[in-house]
């Protein structure tokens, strides 16, 4: 008879995989959200070896040792490094799957609407690289919606922009599919270039990832602050002498820096908002439009896109977790799984990656 444990092993895991620019979110069926780590790994330059992955990877950066270089594999939400992208992948599932369990698996991943037939090829090879047995992929801004808790039943459209690291999804969604979508490659990482390129360039001041990152989360906002003197001191090397300095930064200057951002944004959603047919615009006009990814976390963004569009917006909860959520609603919604999975195969199958070692 078999034992309960051997049972569980028989048990296919279903994971949903959020492969994004800035981390790797992985839910598993039953059991919610099981990584989070920043999608990037630590390479030995010499030996060309990935000696960390992730968080490690992460702690790492801007004081790596001599040999070391904390890389990114993915760009604006797409393969950019595809060896390296496979090894990652392959270790965050490992890390996901059950106990160790060598079931097969099947998962569903999301990608950008814009993505081309080899971006998607790299990302399938990718998965199943990692002994991933099924493999669905799934459009962000459909995915996002459904676990911002748009239902697949809804005939009317709603509308949800995904702010990502490396992207930003708008996608208009209606009856469980994608009525409009637009895709660009601008996210919140453009915001933490500004920083560092105006510390630099007006304030002779290098600083480092980790240091724009802080500043974007826990100073920066989308609109004007009410003591625009408030300052906070930065940390970095003194361009001028190369030795460490540091500078005080006040809320009124970084706040333009960031709008500037902010609002290329704004426009690309207004740009949108003007594509769609009359009934769908109805319907937005009622509901408004929904924020999702890691982006929508930026202090103050939704006031600033409600004054920008004159409509209602609103943050969904836990807006960097609503993509791979809604990934995996699909595996209790398996006909719908089937007609939105973008795998036409026999398209992929002619699309030969040209930077496969």
């Amino acid at each position: 008879m078999l034992k309960i444990s051997s049972l569980k092993k028989l048990v296919t895991d279903s994971m949903a995989i959020d492969l994004g620019t800035a981390s790797t979110i992985i839910a598993v069926k039953g059991r919610d959200i099981v990584l989070d780590e920043p999608s990037m790994v630590a390479v030995n330059e010499l030996t060309e070896e990935i000696v960390a992955y992730g968080k490690e990877a992460a702690e790492m950066l801007g004081r790596e040792g001599r040999d070391v270089n904390v890389r990114a594999p993915l760009m604006g939400g797409v393969v950019a490094d595809f060896e390296r992208t496979k090894k990652m992948l392959a270790h965050f599932v490992k890390e996901a799957k059950t106990g160790g369990s060598q079931v097969s698996l099947q998962a569903v991943m999301s990608m950008v609407s814009d993505v081309t037939h080899v971006e998607q090829r790299a990302l399938l090879n990718a998965a199943e690289e990692a002994h991933i047995g099924k493999v669905y992929m799934m459009e962000e801004g459909l995915a996002a919606a459904f676990g911002a808790g748009v239902l697949p039943s809804d005939k009317r459209a709603s509308a949800v922009i995904d702010f990502g690291a490396g992207t930003t999804n708008i996608a208009i969604v209606a009856k469980g599919t994608v009525v409009h979508s637009r895709s660009e490659r601008l996210g919140s990482n453009e915001i933490n270039a500004a920083l560092a390129n105006h510390l630099r360039r007006h304030r002779g001041l290098q600083v480092g990832e980790e240091t724009t990152e802080m500043l974007k989360t826990n100073f920066a906002s989308a609109f004007l602050p009410e003591d625009i003197t408030k300052s906070i001191t930065v940390r970095g090397r003194d361009v001028q002498t190369g030795s460490p300095g540091a500078v005080e930064v006040t809320a009124g200057e970084v706040y333009p820096i960031v709008e500037s951002i902010v609002r290329r944004i704004a426009q690309i959603v207004s740009d949108t908002l003007t594509e769609l047919r009359p009934e769908v615009a109805a319907d937005i006009f009622d509901r408004g439009v929904i924020l999702t990814g890691g982006g929508a976390l930026l202090e103050g963004l939704d006031q600033y896109l409600r004054g920008f569009i004159s409509l209602p917006v609103t943050v969904s909860d836990e807006p960097r977790y609503a993509t791979v959520r809604g990934l995996l609603k699909m595996f209790d919604e398996p006909e719908l799984l089937e007609k939105v999975s973008r795998n036409e195969l026999s398209l992929l199958q002619n699309a030969e990656i040209p930077f496969e070692a």
